[in-house]
């Protein structure tokens, strides 16, 4: 027996890994900012006289209309207001009534010498002097008239009534916030973008505000605090005035149908815009990338199924997908799953989803 000879052992197969493509493709690149709601338009509710609050004439958190009643205050006192300019304005259009008929009286009999010029000209001064205080006393009338009309705090728009803050019984002035009314639909949405952001799309901003629409308009998303993307679709709105120098960040808002009243003044919510297209863009799966001492490396499988593992360039995000701007070629192979498999000039048996998730054939059937 010959024990100068060793015998080599046998390589193992060759260990299967799943390959997919560089594809080439044009890619719209996503940006997200965090927002929060608003009311297209918010009022806030505040009286305009004193007095007890006596009645909410509305659920809170319901649905009003423009013009309807939300609160009641004690009329008593206003009334009564009300019934003494009455008074006061019939005693002043008495006054004014002598008096015009004693300037009609003292015209002719002045011509005529039976009476003095200076009583003549003290009754016209008297009728101006009593046409002023109609004139006032009137005024007065209106003014009491709006205030028992103020008696009922009415809403100025239509929309979502928020929780009272004032409560039946409870004196309130004109500095009291007895609520708040928000016109939700639409809503808007606010978020804070960086000035860099803000010049990427600052035209089609722009065009927006003048015309309400601009050639390159792309809808916004809008997602939700639970993760979901609300159903309808947003738009830019409007822009604000300058630049926060404490952040850098300008203020933009989007506007979003509310048709249901789901959202709500307040809310955190994600607004997510197509803000560039990368034409003919390589892209490869995320999971093909792993990190290796702060740079990302990719396995590639040439004609011969040896892996080279080769340092990639990589863009932006775009869904499960990486932009790869460096480092690979239209139609390279790239391993996404079995990474831990794999070295640099191992051969491998690469197989694609497909071909993975495809049913073994049936054994053919002994003769």
């Amino acid at each position: 027996m010959d024990c100068g000879k060793k015998e080599t052992a046998a390589e193992g197969p060759a260990p299967e890994v799943v390959v997919a493509p560089v594809e080439q493709k044009d890619v719209e690149i996503f940006t997200e900012w965090v927002g929060t709601t608003t009311g297209f338009v918010n009022a806030q509710i505040y009286p305009k006289i004193q007095g007890y609050l006596l009645k909410q004439a509305y659920k809170d958190g319901s649905v009003v209309a423009a013009g309807s009643t939300l609160f009641e205050i004690d009329p008593r006192q206003y009334k009564a207001a009300l019934d003494q300019a009455k008074g006061q304005l019939e005693r002043a259009q008495a006054a004014l009534g002598k008096s015009e008929l004693d300037v009609k009286r003292y015209t002719p009999l002045a011509a005529q010498g039976a009476v003095s010029q200076q009583e003549l000209d003290d009754a016209i001064q008297a009728r101006a002097a009593n046409r002023a205080e109609v004139d006032s006393a009137r005024a007065t009338l209106e003014n009491a008239q709006l205030n028992l009309a103020w008696t009922k705090v009415q809403a100025p728009i239509g929309g979502i009534a928020a929780i009272a803050t004032a409560q039946v019984g409870d004196l309130v002035s004109p500095t009291t916030l007895l609520t708040t009314v928000s016109q939700l639909e639409p809503i808007k949405v606010t978020v804070p973008i960086s000035e860099i952001e803000y010049l990427k799309f600052a035209k089609r901003l722009g065009e927006q505000e003048e015309t309400g629409t601009a050639k390159e308009a792309r809808p916004l998303s809008l997602i939700l605090a639970d993760g979901t993307t609300y159903p309808h679709p947003g738009r830019l709105y409007v822009t604000g005035l300058e630049v926060t120098q404490t952040t850098g960040t300008i203020t933009v808002q989007g506007e979003f149908p509310n048709p249901e009243n789901l959202l709500r003044p307040g809310q955190f919510a994600k607004v997510r815009a197509v803000t560039e297209t990368l034409n003919r863009a390589l892209v490869i799966p995320q999971r093909a990338v792993s990190d290796l001492q702060g740079a990302s490396m990719v396995g590639v499988v040439d004609a011969e199924n040896k892996v080279t593992l080769k340092r990639v360039t990589l863009g932006s995000q775009t869904g499960s997908n990486y932009v790869v701007t460096e480092g690979l070629a239209p139609g390279d192979r790239v391993v996404v799953e079995g990474l831990q498999k794999i070295r640099n000039g191992i051969v491998v048996k690469p197989v694609t989803e497909a071909e993975r998730s495809a049913p073994a054939a049936a054994p053919a059937a002994a003769p």
